[in-house]
């Protein structure tokens, strides 16, 4: 005979039904953006530990519910907001182990990445952490995580060793290339329709670069095609320790280009380097611009920090405000791409709406790209956002942003799961893998989701 039927009582968590006083206010807390779509499962487990997974899911199997799972909540299209089903929220998941004599990691789904990079650099070590430092790397390791340095460090699942996880029926398991292949593998890459739950990653860490700079110009919408062929070509002599990248922004986030506002292309190239004049070195290719081109600003080899860097990122991406976003890889060169990107832009409504194209997002040493799920789908990548913060502004600015992926769809080899909009099209999750991935993402669900149990990847 079977045991007694599980109750929420056996959860040492929150559990909060939809229907509750307290469910909306507990509901609109699970994502960070602040355009939160209209989606509501029937119950949101806020798990206490580890523990709290496998009564979790023995919930859901009982109450027939799908499962979706939260680390923290930044999902541009809100993948874990479902409706009906059970909402997993790990967020209170922030325990982790490092050994620096080992110089690997131990490190539960709801860690932020700021914080974990912060406490990894006073002990000599480093770790691709996204570029938002308010992102749990949960979701992030899921998806392969395009972060820091990733161009010599490669996505940073590649520093996944191992997971911690509990499968639909509630087993316990642990991952990694000999133990539970098959799982490992779709962990590394597969993003929100993974088809279990991650209690622990196990990472190996890097040495922290002993000096980071950076190099920008900010230049107007004349020079694009020049100065992007420039950069473009002078890429070829930077190492991999430097991050080159391309923004389209507004000059003024207060004046939207619709009003007026103007819009220019910025060139920033970030040294992770060993001493300062090894940074200086590694940027030199970057130091002359051509005649042709006229820089608004220009700023050569200065001395940074990680701590500067995510508070340039958290100026990109604001919180409280609401944002939509999705990708591109392709095979067009960057002056065809941001070209059309460009003149998109000139019609956002937004003024903090952007476009950013990292010119190597990933290392393409197929030793770092080995067994993931995960690949790199072109020889160019882009992601439009649009930012906004007035509600009354919502459909113009989602139409915004379908209007300007349209204007460079023709040009895409797939998308990024990570920040992809797969409420656009139904091919979005399918496009952001390989076709042999994706059919063997398929086969490991069915072996280890034979029911279901988990939600499968958002769609329109």
């Amino acid at each position: 005979m079977g045991g007694p039927p599980p109750h929420a009582s056996d959860i040492e968590g929150t559990v909060v039904r939809r229907g509750e006083p307290d469910y909306h206010d507990v509901r609109a807390g699970e994502l960070w953006n602040r355009f939160t779509p209209d989606r509501h499962p029937d119950a949101i487990v806020r798990a206490a530990s580890e523990r709290d997974v496998p009564p979790a899911l023995a919930l859901a199997r009982s109450q027939g519910w799908r499962v979706a799972v939260r680390a923290g909540g930044h999902s541009w299209c809100g993948s874990p907001l479902r409706d009906s089903g059970l909402l997993l929220d790990l967020s209170a998941l922030r325990r982790h182990h490092i050994d620096t004599a080992a110089a690997s990691a131990v490190v539960q789904p709801g860690v932020v990445g700021a914080e974990l990079a912060g406490e990894l650099a006073t002990l000599g070590l480093a770790f691709p952490t996204g570029h938002c430092g308010s992102v749990a790397v949960g979701g992030y390791l899921l998806s392969g995580g395009l972060g820091w340095n990733s161009g010599q460090w490669g996505p940073a699942c590649a520093g996944v060793r191992g997971i911690d996880a509990v499968t639909a029926d509630g087993t316990v398991v642990h991952c990694d290339e000999n133990e539970h292949s098959e799982l490992f593998w779709a962990a590394r890459g597969a993003g929100p329709g993974f088809f279990a739950v991650v209690t622990a990653f196990h990472l190996a860490l890097r040495p922290r670069p002993a000096a980071l700079a950076t190099t920008s110009y900010v230049c107007g919408l004349e020079d694009l095609e020049t100065a992007v062929r420039w950069a473009t070509d002078a890429a070829r002599e930077l190492p991999a320790h430097v991050e080159l990248s391309f923004t389209l922004a507004a000059m003024d986030p207060t004046r939207p280009p619709t009003a007026g506002g103007e819009v220019v292309l910025a060139i920033v190239a970030i040294a992770f380097a060993e001493s300062r004049d090894g940074a200086g070195r590694a940027l030199a290719p970057l130091s002359d611009h051509p005649d042709t081109v006229t820089p608004v600003s220009r700023r050569i080899a200065e001395p940074t920090t990680l701590d500067a860097l995510y508070a340039a990122s958290a100026r990109l991406w604001p919180e409280h405000h609401r944002c939509v976003a999705d990708t591109l890889w392709s095979d067009a060169d960057y002056v065809t791409l941001l070209s059309r990107l460009a003149a998109a832009l000139g019609r956002a409504p937004s003024g903090r709406s952007l476009v950013l194209a990292p010119l190597k997002p990933a290392s393409t040493d197929p030793e770092l790209l080995r067994n993931m799920a995960f690949s790199v789908l072109g020889t160019s990548y882009a992601v439009p956002y649009a930012i906004w913060d007035d509600p009354a502004r919502d459909e113009a600015n989602v139409d915004w942003l379908r209007e300007t992926m349209a204007a460079v769809e023709p040009l895409g080899t797939g998308h990024y799961i990570a920040e992809a909009d797969l409420t656009a099209d139904p091919s979005r999750a399918r496009r952001s893998f390989t076709p042999e991935d994706w059919d063997r993402l398929g086969a490991v669900r069915t072996a280890y989701d034979p029911h279901g149990v988990f939600h499968p990847y958002l769609s329109p």
